[in-house]
């Protein structure tokens, strides 16, 4: 297929377009998943190999550093020598990771498995907004960016529970492998019909990749993450401040750096639209606030309440069916509203998380978790409003030609709202809970963890105010 950078819709069969849609979001879901779904194999993994807890968290956070630390340069990537081919690129990293991780004879062998797959996620996440971007318009770009956002929320929310039923099931004895190997046969499935149903573009301008850009970048996120993945374990040694420091000098010399380079790493042209500015601490917002949700609602529920991985993991699902849900119906709201109902889910979160804090109230400790539900209902709800509309939002009207590197950005920021919203949220918590562990201290420090996601919905409902309003 002939390489573009507009929209292929006029050379394009409808068909062929939509097949390519469930190849490229099977990668979003394998790469969201393997956030969440390691989570539950941490004690099997544990027991397997003797491992210690510094080594547990590197097998956590390693994932995460490198795929963060490789997004802006993955997309970037992308535009230079091929969407699809990036993509399949990095499914290819990803998928061979996996085998690595779930083979692994080693605690070393699977932090190393692990870092490699970040880095395949760093090529393959960008392409998928981008293509997306650039092969649909009009209504169809509302559907494919909702039907993306339920795969995102569902890989999020059921990542758990998947994890938990393949560890039950202990298929062929594998146990906790069976949660990397997965990734296998779904992973070489999408990388064979990816080569046929998956347009490729670039941009129309062949450049050199900015190497030092590049690895300002990859400085840079990594001096900023590790301390926030890293400090909150640690009790905030005083590497973790001297690394916040330098990454704001990294950042700041990566800034001139690229508003001196003839083929940047990012065009500075992306930021003079305040929209891609706007949506970005937006995106910050609701990143942080559903990633240290996810983390104090399942801390909660396992530690307070006293309920298995699996089943904290199935309470998730409250969340899943009404976010697939809204994500779906996006699209024809925003239709009779005339615009995207982000400010609707905003407020729809903070709603939800207002009745669980009621919820606290009326029952205390001892109520029964399925209290949860409802408001888990209308907190998925308004997250469905959102995210979806939200990436569209930030991505529409820039240049094709930065389109991976604007979803590298977008997803670069996403990473690091996970990243701040936990340490930041996990202060509150663990502040609150102290050294305590009764029922009641862990529904006082979830509660007080509710009064700053709730502050943080309501700023995301005036950031996605103010993304309205902004001119493109």
């Amino acid at each position: 297929m002939n390489t573009v950078d507009a929209p292929p819709l006029s050379v394009a069969l409808a068909w062929r377009r939509w097949l390519a849609l469930p190849v490229l979001l099977t990668g979003t879901f394998m790469v969201v998943l393997d956030f969440f779904i390691v989570n539950v194999s941490i004690p099997s993994v544990q027991r397997d190999m003797g491992a210690g807890a510094a080594t547990i968290e590197w097998i956590v956070a390693g994932y995460g550093l490198t795929y963060a630390a490789g997004l802006v340069t993955g997309g970037r990537l992308g535009d230079l020598h091929g969407r699809r081919r990036i993509f399949a690129l990095g499914l290819t990293v990803f998928t061979l990771a996996s085998a690595a991780c779930g083979l692994a004879p080693n605690a070393a062998w699977l932090i190393a498995g692990r870092a490699a797959q970040g880095v395949g996620a760093a090529m393959l996440a960008p392409q998928v907004l981008a293509i997306i971007g650039i092969v649909y318009a009009g209504p169809d770009r509302a559907r494919a960016f909702g039907v993306y956002g339920v795969v995102l929320g569902l890989a999020s929310a059921c990542g758990q529970v998947i994890g938990g039923l393949l560890i039950q099931a202990d298929v062929l004895g594998l146990g906790w492998r069976a949660c990397f190997l997965v990734n296998i046969p779904v992973g070489a499935a999408a990388l064979f019909l990816a080569a046929s149903v998956v347009p490729e573009s670039r941009a129309p301008v062949r450049r050199r990749l900015d190497w030092v850009g590049g690895a300002l970048i990859t400085v840079s996120i990594t001096a900023l993450l590790l301390p926030l993945i890293e400090g909150r374990r640690q009790g905030w040694p005083t590497w973790t401040w001297v690394s916040l420091a330098a990454a704001m000098v990294l950042f700041g010399i990566f800034a001139r750096q690229q508003r001196r380079h003839a083929a940047p790493l990012i065009d500075p042209v992306l930021f003079h639209a305040a929209q891609f500015r706007v949506g970005l601490l937006a995106a910050l917002a609701l990143f942080s606030g559903i990633a240290s949700f996810f983390l104090v609602l399942s801390l909660y529920l396992q530690q307070g309440r006293g309920l298995s991985a699996l089943e904290s993991g199935l309470m998730f699902t409250a969340l899943a069916g009404p976010f697939s849900a809204a994500s779906l119906g996006a699209g024809r709201i925003a239709r009779r509203l005339g615009r995207p109902p982000l400010a609707l889910g905003a407020f729809g979160m903070a709603l939800g998380l207002v009745a669980l804090r009621v919820w606290l109230g009326w029952l205390g400790a001892g109520g029964s978790v399925l209290g949860l539900v409802p408001a888990l209902m209308l907190d998925g709800a308004g997250m469905g409003l959102v995210m979806a509309p939200l990436a569209a939002s930030v991505l529409a009207g820039l240049p094709a030609r930065d389109a991976g590197a604007a979803a590298g950005v977008l997803v670069s920021m996403q990473q690091f709202a996970n990243a701040l919203g936990v340490a930041l949220i996990g202060v509150v918590f663990f502040g609150v809970l102290g050294h305590a562990s009764s029922p009641g201290a862990y529904a006082r420090a979830f509660d007080a963890s509710l009064i700053c996601l709730v502050a943080l919905a309501l700023v995301l409902a005036g950031l996605v105010g103010a993304l309205r309003r902004a001119p493109s």
